[in-house]
């Protein structure tokens, strides 16, 4: 039975080598690869099945155009050409009336392969169409790291083994970075500590030796307390500090004496106690690492968050360090020369930018032109994006043409005038990078599509054609597109190890910083800028969460069993409920019973859940695991009706950890 080499696709740090099996065109099981030099062999849960999703009775195979009201879900079948003119025709009348820009596209990283997930820029760039700014993860996190170090890559995740403490900071590891996790348990078996910094107990508190419950959003608060307390107890590194670090006296002067233990002990919510406990360890520690997670940039604070934790090890000269310092991710994507397949060049003139956590807005508010198409690929935001009470009054504009290119009948493509099916990975070739380690892989198609279903590529191919594009670039095959991206980014790789035949060749490869990645900071300076005159605060500093109207903090916290959206094809799992997670003492105070059916709400929506009672939920804080479909939930609406449309102090990322709720029972007892 011959066996193909893989890779997972999803939104995950790791992009995880996986085997194949495959028998008359079907991908009979999934396992992970044992010599990919990161992922080691091992799967999530979520993908230890994935020959479940590929081959779903629920896979659409055929093109459908609706035949009922929008958001009925009654379509009829159509053939390629019958979906791809009424397409064209649609657009060429929007484009006559309203102008390119009345077409939005929506995407993010349904697929994380950079060719099919990047294809669709040259499309909309040569159409003229409004641009998306893509920002609904992590962003602010992108933005507070390069406040620091610029361009300075991260250390090679390997390292941890060699850390003697490993802080995970806002980072539910069990189900968002197992591989890493491995690694921590590697390092304490070598005797390393552990410490868990979260806003309440996740699924990787049992691999914690202790565990600090912040409030939610205090986080770059707690990172000036500590390094207030470094300086306090002289345990800075002050020769570090002098010859690599920028700014470090304005900020000992101007910054941290504003907070003292008792002043961050009243924002953090940690004792006095616990945080000069927590300083004397990290700055006594022989090789501290910080792993720093998404959400906790995921507030109007975000970026600030995210900058004083990376300022943190600065102090104790822990950057440059084996196994030291603090990591925020890798940045691989910049080995390819992604213009290539992206091609900005095709753009005349530099056209509007629609924010994607705004969708909800632009559907309904933004005119001339107002957004008259939408084409939604890699994404599900009806059921992702935020305020889903806003975006679904948008997608139901019947002057509001909608195509939804999908494997699955989602939330989005419920309300699609036209959906287009869409290839899984295995059907298709593409180029892999991981942004949670180094290692980048190219991939084959292992099976032919399933059904009349098509890839990013070859629907764009075809949209091109319809259009009456003459551009040649649109007429290639997407596995010559792949190869002259490669052949493209080879000047990329020179300062780099990198094995091109091993690449080439379908392998998992791992990319080698160079010795001077490792021993020089790339910034402006050439040194950590704690001090950075081109930002809008120069010196990190406390900048409060929103405040919301409501007396609980709502945690839009990932799943074990799902990702965003992403799986709900399958059955539910028995554990994965659409559950909001109080403490006894919230619970108590409203007179709420655990398994009881209750409604969060805010200004914003309200969204049915069935209640969790649990210690491991501090008082103030409400928890949400996962994101489900509509036809999943226990009422109408599901968790994104009740997160924000605000963005992050910097990077203009998502805020879905920055919004409050109440919470009474169903029935309005």
């Amino acid at each position: 039975m011959p066996t193909v080499k893989s890779v997972c696709p999803y939104d995950c740090p790791d992009a995880c080598g996986l085997l194949v099996e495959v028998e008359g065109g079907r991908a009979l099981k999934v396992q992970g690869d044992p010599d990919h030099p990161y992922s080691q062999g091992t799967l999530c849960v979520k993908m230890n099945q994935y020959q479940d999703t590929v081959h779903s009775p629920c896979r659409l195979t055929t093109p459908l155009l609706r035949s009922g009201a929008k958001g009925s879900g009654d379509f009829r079948p159509a053939s390629w050409p019958e979906a791809i003119g009424q397409i064209a025709e649609r657009w060429r009348a929007i484009l006559a009336t309203h102008g390119a820009e009345a077409v939005l596209p929506y995407s993010y990283a349904g697929t994380m392969g950079l060719v099919q997930r990047n294809v669709g820029h040259a499309f909309f760039h040569r159409l003229g169409a409004s641009r998306l700014e893509r920002t609904i993860c992590s962003p602010a996190k992108a933005a507070g790291w390069k406040a620091v170090m610029g361009e300075t890559p991260g250390l090679d995740p390997d390292e941890a083994e060699h850390s003697d403490l490993i802080i995970l900071w806002g980072t539910n590891a069990a189900a968002t970075n197992i591989h890493f996790l491995n690694r921590v348990r590697r390092a304490k078996q070598r005797g390393a500590a552990v410490w868990l910094i979260e806003t309440y107990r996740t699924a990787t508190t049992p691999v914690a030796d202790q565990v600090f419950l912040v409030r939610p959003g205090s986080d770059g608060a707690l990172a000036l307390g500590l390094m207030h307390l470094l300086v306090r107890d002289s345990l800075a590194d002050r020769g570090f500090l002098a010859a690599h670090v920028q700014g470090f006296a304005d900020l000992e002067a101007k910054i941290l004496p504003d907070f003292p233990p008792a002043r961050v002990s009243d924002l953090t919510g940690l004792p006095i106690v616990r945080l000069e406990e927590m300083a004397q360890a990290y700055g006594r520690a022989r090789a501290p690492l910080i792993r720093i997670g998404n959400g906790l940039s995921r507030y109007a604070n975000g970026s600030m968050n995210v900058r004083c934790i990376v300022c943190l090890p600065a102090i104790i000269g822990a950057y440059g360090k084996k196994g030291a310092g603090c990591f925020a991710g890798t940045r691989t994507e910049e080995l390819f020369d992604l213009a290539t397949v992206q091609r900005p060049d095709f753009m005349k003139t530099p056209t509007r930018v629609v924010n994607m956590n705004c969708l909800g807005q632009a559907l309904t508010e933004l005119n001339k032109p107002p957004v008259q198409g939408l084409y939604v690929y890699c994404s599900n935001p009806v059921a992702v994006a935020p305020d889903q009470n806003q975006v679904l009054k948008g997608v139901l504009r019947e002057d509001l043409f909608t195509v939804v290119h999908e494997r699955f009948m989602t939330d989005t493509a419920r309300y699609a005038d036209v959906v287009l099916p869409a290839t899984s990975s295995l059907e298709h070739a593409d180029l892999y990078r991981a942004y949670g380690s180094y290692c980048v892989q190219k991939t084959v198609a292992a099976i032919p599509p399933v059904g009349e279903s098509k890839s990013n590529w070859d629907v764009f191919c075809l949209l091109a054609e319809a259009m009456g594009f003459a551009e040649p670039f649109f007429r290639q095959s997407g596995e010559a597109l792949l190869d002259e991206m490669l052949a493209r980014s080879r000047p990329r790789w020179e300062k780099i190890t990198l094995d091109a035949a091993a690449l080439a060749a379908g392998q998992p490869v791992q990319v080698r910083l160079s010795p001077e990645d490792r021993a020089t900071f790339a910034t402006p300076s050439g040194k950590i800028e704690i001090l950075n005159p081109r930002e809008p605060e120069p010196l990190p500093c406390y900048l409060p969460p929103h405040q919301g109207h409501q007396p609980l903090r709502l945690m839009t916290a990932p799943s074990l069993y799902a990702l965003n959206s992403s799986f709900r094809e399958r059955t539910v799992h028995a554990k994965d409920q659409m559950l909001l997670r109080l403490s006894p003492a919230e619970a108590a105070a409203r007179g709420l019973t655990d398994t009881e059916e209750v409604l969060a709400f805010n200004d914003l929506g309200e969204v049915m859940f069935t209640l969790q009672v649990t210690p491991d939920v501090p008082a103030g804080v409400a928890v949400a695991d996962g994101v489900f479909w509509l036809d999943q939930a226990p009422g109408h609406r599901t968790v994104n009706a009740l997160t924000s449309q605000r963005l992050t102090d910097r990077g203009n990322g998502s805020t879905f950890y920055d919004n409050t709720v109440e919470v009474r029972k169903a029935n309005g007892g």
